[in-house]
């Protein structure tokens, strides 16, 4: 497979095999009106296999939704073909709009324009608690 290398944009490399899609989605990459490439199952020395999103375009990546989807991710920003800054990521403390609260009887639930606000209360286990009514993020 032949997947061309980008000239500006961000390379999201080093993601946990099958979570390339559930990134590409919490990113609403679908929405962008560039080229984006998702590469799963790309042969890894570090993990064994990983995936791969390439953005041909500049692009706001929102770290915290990486941080919580996969630690590990490293983000290149690639400018004139080149990589000019490679950024890694962390275990987000706080969440804002990236999930929802699954607890019914959460005010979130009926008060639907409170921000959706989950802190991290376990970083071992990387568990995260909803604001409002504490409940664990599924």
């Amino acid at each position: 497979m032949n997947i061309d290398s980008i000239k500006n944009g961000i390379v999201i490399d080093h993601i946990t095999a099958k979570k390339g899609m559930m990134i590409y989605e919490l990113l609403n990459l679908d929405s962008l009106d560039a080229s984006v490439a998702l590469i799963k199952n790309v042969p890894s020395r570090k993990t064994g296999i990983k995936d791969i999103i390439k953005i041909d375009t500049e692009f706001e990546v929102n770290t915290d939704i990486l941080g919580y989807v996969d630690p590990d991710i490293t983000v290149n920003i690639i400018k004139d073909g080149k990589i000019v800054e490679k950024k890694s990521i962390e275990l987000p403390q706080r969440l804002v709009n990236v999930i929802k609260c699954k607890n019914p009887r959460c005010i979130t639930t009926t008060e639907q324009e409170l921000e959706q606000i989950f802190t991290l209360s376990d970083p071992e286990k990387r568990v995260y608690r909803c604001l409002y009514c504490e409940a664990e993020a599924k």
